[in-house]
């Protein structure tokens, strides 16, 4: 399966593959949290959603925390 929006688009905001998967895993968790939080239902997966607001700019390394919180 191919990734789309394609991986260049991406790394337009985030270089480091690396850092694009931390950035989009955690912007996934929140995405799933506030969905659960609001009982709302999800038309994708929680991760095709963060990588299309990747896509389109609204999540970079700088935006985004992706530190691991302690409980």
């Amino acid at each position: 399966m191919m990734l789309y929006p394609a991986m260049n688009k991406l790394t337009e905001y985030i270089p480091n593959r690396y850092m694009m998967v931390n950035v989009v895993a955690r912007r996934a968790r929140q995405i799933a949290e506030e969905a659960e939080a609001t009982g709302q239902h999800l038309d994708e997966k929680p991760v095709t959603l963060a990588i299309h607001e990747v896509a389109e700019g609204k999540f970079d390394a700088h935006t985004i925390d992706t530190e691991i919180e302690e409980d």
